[in-house]
């Protein structure tokens, strides 16, 4: 081939010289990874390539070595970055969009690797070239025969090479180009990555083989029986040991059998043979249907507890290990995560392996996303352009031709985010011609004229609600309208998991339940994409922009359940208790525990349920729940253990948690692992005693006295029992969210800085001090300058009974046409008192619509543990219904009291820290603890995309009073 035909980079065909899709088969043919070290070097375009490379006589030693698979623009980062950067981008194309052609400056990378062909490798039958996945597109040689080229990154491609191989030592070269043609259909909200990212390997083919299989395993749960029939060559047997079948390819056979499912993951060993091949087959029956507007697997409507998941790794982008890739399952799993969208794109295989071991469901999507064209009103949009059919029918193919075996896999999506056209629907005809065993799936043809499922993103609680009822609004066409009321319905995409968030999930998850056609969704997403980076010794992870991207869409990467070292967020431990398969209620009325199974299969027998009864946080009692095993979707009401109302008088608040646990060890989590809780309180706090009466305050050394406090010449507190601090003062100011900051409307953060609020640069003007009768009072107004709105705000202290108590009463003045970030107090104290002990909500962090995993308890931490890491920082860390905290260090405490409650922050740093950082390594330590005590926090919502905070957790100026108090002791 010449050096200047690159004439395939820019067609629109999906490649040449490719054998046909088919599936993923575990042979015992024999094979040879050709993984690890490659000869490699990076050209700027097609401009600048190697001549003759593809020659096994060209001399490579001045190459450099990578390694295979790998993305090359993640080598040596925190180095000299010798393969260029990554760049990320939502939906802009990051290169003029004038299809099919890419710019000149394309970053091609050429690939050179030795091999031998094994002395004892089979005589006869094929030998065929596999590809896993390259991005974008690629061209292949062996021993300088051009084999073909291909597109389609996470798609496999196969080659065969028989001809051109030899006995001994072979030269394999790849040429691989950033952007093609196929970068249009690859605008899939991730970073511009390139390269042969997964396994490369040589297969022999036998004759008489088994080229393909295509295992039907149907399960009919009015029998129990399963029927099995297998596709495959003529003259191949089908034998599952385990139920007896033994029978020749394209036959039926019958059995009793226990069925697939996400909580019952049953697989059987197959075997599918000929006299010179044999193939292993992990079997699980089950049948997917859409029957009366529901979504149901073996007979039964199954509600989706899912997240979307990009392959995603901080140190290698989308090259993963099969570690990296069983942690994701496994910790889905024990987040009470059922069900994954492989958004959007199908993933390495070997995932979708572990989704069948280990149960999950699975919507698989294809390669497929051209968002970037709705700047221009989806104009040469490819979804309708007939040029690119072909194209589009290429990638469903390899999609379903690869990933037909796996029970897994519930539904198959066509993409995202490429509008509507006539490509898509014919990819829709195809698959349920292929496969009419499994619905299929869109979002962006909310017409839903060729799919099995209405699917959305982002559709509010109300409109969800709407959706329930069928009273959604109307489409165009009476006839589609009519069809896409009678779907089942499914938020594709919600809950977006950006920064502190997602908020609203309990709400959303009641819909769910109420409405039969609601049946659950995917949060978006997984895995925040930061990538892992150092700057003088300290990590960091860098998103959009930091690369010096000039089209970039910043942190909007980095938006997960997860951090990107795989460290579970508050949203995800959020999330677990949201959709627990198990739900709990303690009745302290009635005295009585129910445990609802909502599970959609299995029952309760791998359940044990553990109590435990707490005043003050301090264990009383605790013991086991004599339950039996409960069949999904019905409950046990049993009364508290005997031993519960044994107890003598509480010794402070009294709380009874009921747990359920795993009885055993399972693949995915210990026995005792966590999978539900519930409680209930069944006494309030002991009254304390009535003050025995209010020290009254006096004027001392230019400020004031009360009790063992101290109050400068404005009546600010500056120490109470000799340990000095600054403040309270009235805080209304936290540092914004991703959901403050980023809004399809207009971003909460916008109001609160504009200069009519100006919220985070308020002033505080004592308007008066009394100092008469049993305490002081202190009058203030606080407002920004230029502003035209304050907040009056009146602190009313009295010493009793060795304790300070503060009153703060709030009054807004002006118009105040929205919701405040924060009502409470700030207060900075030494900091060495970095050993914090609370007892109310915990352990993590609470706001008012992310709250439900917080369980009340006493619990124990270090300042800096307070601290959530959000790559991006943001207001964090937050406690909620705090009854009493403490800080300690030094030989001293001092501890804060709540009227009842309060919300708890501490921090080494500041909220307009917080606020300038970008980066985590950005946040320096002062050398004071800032603390913040809160009457109320406005919600998180998730307005970065979706919905904002619901009306009943918005946080609105209104006159307000509330109270704490404070002691100290040595």
């Amino acid at each position: 081939m010449s050096r200047t035909d690159f004439s395939y980079v820019e067609s629109v065909s999906p490649g040449s010289g490719r054998r046909d899709p088919r599936a993923a088969l575990a042979s015992d043919a024999a094979a040879l990874h050709l993984d690890r070290d490659w000869r490699f070097r990076l050209g700027a375009g097609l401009h600048d390539t190697t001549d003759g490379f593809e020659d096994p006589a060209f001399d490579d030693d001045a190459w450099d070595w990578v390694n295979v698979p790998s993305m090359w623009q993640m080598h040596d980062l925190d180095g000299d970055a010798p393969y260029g950067k990554p760049q990320y981008t939502n939906v802009v194309y990051p290169f003029p969009v004038d299809p099919p052609r890419v710019p000149d400056a394309n970053p091609t990378g050429e690939y050179r690797r030795t091999f031998t062909l094994p002395a004892d490798w089979p005589a006869g039958g094929r030998t065929v070239l596999r590809f896993e996945g390259v991005d974008s597109c690629f061209a292949v040689w062996v021993n300088g025969v051009r084999l073909g080229d291909g597109k389609g990154s996470r798609l496999p491609t196969e080659f065969d090479a028989t001809e051109h191989l030899e006995p001994g030592e072979n030269l394999l070269a790849v040429r691989v180009h950033q952007w093609s043609s196929a970068s249009y259909l690859e605008d899939q909200d991730m970073w511009w990555l390139s390269g042969i990212f997964r396994p490369v390997t040589l297969l022999h083919r036998p004759e008489g083989g088994i080229e393909d299989v295509f295992a039907h395993a149907d399960y009919d749960h009015r029998t129990g029986r399963g029927t099995l029939t297998v596709d495959a060559p003529e003259g191949a047997r089908v034998t599952v040991p385990e139920l007896g079948i033994d029978i020749a390819a394209g036959e039926t056979a019958s059995a009793p059998v226990e069925p697939w499912t996400a909580e019952t993951p049953r697989l059987y060993d197959a075997v599918v043979a000929t006299a010179s091949e044999r193939v292993n087959l992990r079997i699980g029956f089950r049948t997917v249907t859409v029957e009366g507007g529901v979504l149901k697997v073996n007979g039964k409507r199954t509600l989706l507890r899912g997240v979307n998941r990009h392959e995603w790794d901080p140190d290698t982008g989308r090259t993963l290990s099969v570690e990296a890739m069983r942690l994701d399952v496994e910790l889905m799993k024990r987040h009470n995560v059922n069900a994954v969208r492989t958004s959007h794109y199908p993933p390495d295989r070997r995932f979708l392996d572990l989704c069948d071991e280990l149960g999950l469901w699975v919507i698989d999507e294809c390669d497929l996303e051209t968002h970037g064209f709705v700047f221009y009103e989806w104009r040469d949009n490819p979804s309708d352009v007939p040029m690119w059919r072909e194209a589009y029918l290429d990638r469903m193919r390899r999609t379903v031709e690869r990933d037909k075996n796996h029970p897994s896999i519930i539904m198959w999506s066509l993409g995202n985010e490429s509008h509507t056209g006539q490509n898509l629907a014919a990819m829709s005809a195809w698959a349920k011609d292929r496969d009419p065993g499994r619905p299929v799936h869109y979002e962006g043809d909310w017409d839903s004229g060729y799919v099995d499922v209405y699917s959305r993103m982002y559709a509010d609680h109300a409109e969800t609600d709407r959706i329930g009822h069928r009273t959604e609004e109307s489409t165009k066409d009476p006839a589609l309208d009519t069809h896409r009321r009678n779907l089942p319905f499914i938020l594709c995409e919600y809950a977006h998991a950006m920064g502190n968030g997602p908020g609203g999930m309990s709400e959303y998850q009641r819909l769910f339940e109420q409405h039969e056609r609601c049946q659950g969704g995917f949060v978006w997403e997984w895995i925040d994409h930061g990538v892992r980076r150092h700057t003088d010794g300290r990590e960091w992870f860098a998103y959009g922009g930091d690369f010096g991207e000039p089209v970039h869409d910043g942190n909007f990467v980095v938006d997960g359940l997860v951090f990107p070292d795989r460290e579970p967020s508050p949203g995800l431990l959020e999330f677990k208790k949201v959709v627990e398969p198990v739900r709990i209620g303690v009745d302290a009325g009635s005295r009585r525990i129910t445990v609802e199974n909502l599970r959609d299969f299995a029952d309760t027998g791998d359940l044990e349920f553990a109590w435990a009864v707490e005043d003050d946080g301090d264990t009383e009692h605790e013991g086991r729940l004599d339950l039996p095993a409960i069949d999904p979707g019905n409950a046990a009401i049993v009364p508290f253990p005997p031993a519960v109302a044994e107890l003598g008088e509480p010794k402070g608040e009294r709380w009874l948690t009921v747990r359920a646990v795993l009885a055993k060890d399972e693949p995915w989590a210990e026995a005792g692992h966590e999978i539900a809780w519930g409680q209930g309180r069944l006494a309030a706090a002991v009254a304390a005693p009535a003050p025995a009466g209010a020290a009254a305050a006096e004027a001392a050394d230019s400020g004031y006295r009360l009790g063992n406090a101290t109050f400068d010449a404005l009546g600010r507190l500056t120490a109470i029992g000799g340990l000095e601090l600054d403040g309270p003062r009235l805080d209304l100011w936290r540092a914004p969210t991703d959901n403050d900051l980023r809004s399809w409307n207009a971003p909460l953060a916008d109001k609160w800085k504009d200069m009519s609020a100006a919220l985070h640069r308020l002033e505080h003007k004592v308007l008066g001090i009394d100092a008469a009768g049993d305490g002081l009072t202190v009058a203030t107004r606080v407002a920004a300058a230029g502003a035209e709105i304050g907040m009056g705000a009146v602190y009313r202290w009295r010493f009793a009974d060795g304790r300070l108590w503060l009153t703060v009463e709030v009054n807004p003045e002006g118009e105040w046409d929205f919701p405040l970030p924060r009502l409470g107090v700030r207060a900075a104290v030494p900091k060495d008192l970095d050993a914090v002990s609370w007892f109310g909500g915990g352990p993590g962090e609470a706001y008012a619509d992310t709250r439900e995993a917080a369980r009340i308890g006493r619990f124990t931490s270090t300042v800096l543990d307070l601290q959530t890491p959000y790559v991006f920082p943001q207001e964090n860390g937050s406690r909620i219904d705090v009854r009493w905290a403490s800080l300690s260090g030094g030989g001293r405490t001092l501890r804060f009291l709540g009227a009842p409650h309060f919300a708890f922050t501490v921090r080494p740093w500041t909220s307009e820290d917080l606020e300038a950082a970008r980066h985590r390594s950005d946040l320096v330590e002062r050398d004071r603890l800032y603390i913040n005590l809160d009457a109320g926090l406005q919600g998180m919502g998730s307005a970065a995309c979706g919905p904002g905070v619901l009306p009943e957790h918005r946080l609105l100026p209104r006159a307000t009073a509330f109270t704490l108090g404070f002691e100290t002791s040595e």
